[in-house]
């Protein structure tokens, strides 16, 4: 039998254990940052002891991110269903086997699987870890979905030199082995004590200062909402912006002769490219909680606003002095900063908006605009090395500016105060 719903206990519990979910979900992040962010120290290992050719290899990731990111909905509906301890849990199991296939993988299919594999329980435990901070995080919602996912980037600063120095020492399969064992076991471990807020728990725990709405949307209400798919485009404008401005930072880099160029910023001295690679990481990371928190503060389409105007001028103005190395990697350190934030501000909104009962499947729906955005940016390349590039790149992040305030604020207002 159940026990009762106890007011003041529960309040209790809202106030102090819903940091200790969050806290969970940001470990659960950093055991699966590693799936992609240490991709690349595997490749030339496996090459050179198989021969498969490095364009081979890299589709494992490919598939890896196709499935992390195409399943989305699907994973949130179920993480919705039967909660993320369950689906985390599992989701540790499938980290372990996917690396653990990796590393006696003798052929490329066994290495497409083991991606598949992967990509569906990285997947599984990103949005169960998200969905869960946005749930327990009504009054801190930006804050508490930047932390999050922030976990999923900024901490590989501890893992990506072991597993290098592994690999190194140990080989690519001991190191897949090894890793792939403990990051599903730390998943599983911290898995069990995950779990989604009661009914009228966090209600109690603190008034959010940001309107949201009284109901809860299912996801057939969402996909017929119009505000649903202005988030939805602006997602898959400041995504491709972004994604051709990464693809423009390496070429402008080679092409105007600036990495070995020596930048001094605060006393630090470092290489052009080695500064600007080590920046961007680090304002990338740091974007999503504090753009999260301003927009708890001032709302989110005026966060938006600031963050995608910013970025979409920067862009603009690499291409006019890329031949600075000093103003290079500062405009490229504001590109990368004001880029992070759509993985804080776009899920909190999404569950502003359309409720906590559904928040993981919503924004998983949402999400599949990174995947649109992926598809879109080749076709932009072209351009390079035209000033066109940067135009249009630019425009799509100031258009996605104008719609936060021009339309989706008051589509915002209307789907708050009507419902509907």
């Amino acid at each position: 039998m159940l026990p009762a719903f106890n007011a003041e206990a529960d309040a209790k519990t809202s106030r102090s254990g819903r940091w200790i979910q969050l806290l969970l979900g940001i470990i659960c992040m950093a055991m699966i940052a590693n799936l992609q962010h240490s991709w690349a120290f595997f490749i030339n290992p496996i090459d050179q002891k198989y021969h498969w050719g490095r364009a081979a290899i890299q589709v494992a990731f490919t598939i890896f991110v196709f499935a992390q990111t195409w399943l989305a909905p699907l994973e949130g509906y179920l993480i919705d269903k039967f909660g993320p301890r369950v689906m985390v849990c599992a989701s540790g199991v499938l980290l372990a086997i996917a690396w653990g296939l990796n590393s006696v993988a003798d052929a490329l299919i066994i290495l497409y699987v083991a991606a598949a594999i992967g990509g569906i329980g990285g997947g599984i435990v990103y949005f169960a870890s998200i969905g869960n901070a946005l749930k327990w995080f009504p009054d801190r919602r930006g804050l508490a979905a930047g932390l999050t996912a922030a976990g999923f980037g900024t901490l590989t600063m501890f893992t990506v030199g072991p597993i290098a120095t592994m690999i190194a020492s140990s080989g690519y399969e001991q190191t897949f082995l090894w890793f792939g064992i403990w990051q599903g076991f730390v998943v599983v471990i911290a898995g069990l004590f995950l779990r989604a807020p009661r009914a009228g728990e966090t209600l109690m725990a603190a008034a959010p200062a940001i309107q949201q709405t009284n109901r809860d949307f299912t996801p057939r209400e969402v996909l017929k909402a119009p505000t649903f798919w202005v988030m939805y485009a602006m997602f898959v404008m400041v995504g491709t912006g972004a994604l051709v401005a990464f693809g423009l930072h390496s070429l402008l880099i080679r092409d105007f002769e600036i990495g070995a160029a020596p930048v001094t910023i605060l006393f630090w001295t470092l290489p052009a490219l080695q500064f600007s690679v080590r920046l961007d990481r680090v304002l990338a990371g740091l974007s999503q909680p504090f753009f999260g928190w301003i927009s708890d503060q001032i709302g989110r389409e005026h966060t938006m606003f600031i963050a995608f105007l910013a970025e979409g001028i920067s862009i603009y103005a690499l291409f006019s002095f890329a031949m600075d190395p000093l103003l290079f990697v500062m405009l490229s350190g504001v590109i990368f900063f004001a880029w992070g934030e759509i993985y804080s501000l776009f899920p909190a909104t999404c569950t502003d908006l359309y409720g906590r009962k559904y928040a993981t499947t919503n924004y998983g729906m949402l999400y599949t605009a990174k995947g649109v955005a992926s598809l879109l940016a080749p076709f932009a390349m072209p351009l390079y090395p035209t000033r066109g590039v940067f135009i249009v790149a630019a425009l799509l992040n100031i258009v996605a500016a104008l719609m936060a305030v021009i339309v989706l604020k008051p589509l915002r207002r209307r789907i708050i105060t009507q419902g509907a």
